[in-house]
């Protein structure tokens, strides 16, 4: 843990040793507790001191299951220090993922598992700003599967996954750091992103955010 956190070790582990004291349910209690189901934000996301996550409208529809200590620990691992990559591989492991989060995490797999954590972080965040910008369908199974979109989809179905693969673990932990929206990513209005390797003619029309690995990130 030490190497992990760096410099800021010392002060990491005294506050989690605190956050173990402190809270009312054990380590133990708290991995074997039942999921709980809340709205979840696409980009305005705000985890409560209880764990719960909400979101503003218009996508309401979205549910996801996460742990009751999830968004508050990870919230709190990351202002402690834990870069992206040590949460995401955290969190690869947890409660099943419901519907709407295992999309997401699809998305992710699919879309950028050679890429970084942070440019896997952002094309989650795309998937889930087009679900709540009220311009693309209001949930994020929805929005993946919506037609010409994403190549990997076809007819409406998901490609097998690896189950097995650390790769999708990973896509796991990404799609469940996105939803605790712990982590800064993409803004809110980043709706589109292409492979680097494509110039797609609507790219034309947009402003240019950033590149991230193997991806360009754009807003209207």
């Amino acid at each position: 843990m030490v190497k992990l956190l760096g410099g800021r070790a010392a002060s990491a582990v005294i506050g989690l040793f605190m956050l173990g004291v402190g809270s009312s349910a054990s380590a133990q209690d708290a991995a074997s507790a039942s999921p709980i189901q809340a709205v979840a934000s696409t980009t305005t996301a705000v985890a409560a001191s209880n764990g719960i996550v909400s979101q503003a409208e218009p996508a309401q529809s979205v549910t996801v299951q996460l742990q009751p200590s999830v968004a508050t620990e990870a919230a709190w691992l990351y202002k402690a220090g834990w870069p992206l990559y040590a949460l995401v591989d955290k969190y690869s492991v947890g409660a099943p993922l419901d519907e709407q989060a295992n999309c997401l995490a699809t998305a992710v797999y699919f879309e950028a598992r050679g890429e970084s954590v942070e440019g896997q972080l952002a094309v989650a965040r795309v998937v889930m700003n087009r679900a709540a910008s009220g311009r693309y369908p209001p949930d994020w199974c929805s929005v993946v599967k919506q037609p010409w979109q994403f190549s990997f989809v076809r007819h409406g179905e998901f490609p097998s996954i690896d189950m097995g693969s650390s790769a999708w673990a990973r896509a796991q932990g990404v799609a469940r750091i996105a939803i605790a929206n712990v982590v800064p990513s993409l803004q809110p209005d980043v709706l589109w992103y292409h492979a680097t390797y494509v110039a797609p003619s609507w790219g034309h029309r947009l402003n240019m955010v950033e590149k991230i690995g193997a991806h360009i990130f754009y807003r209207a």
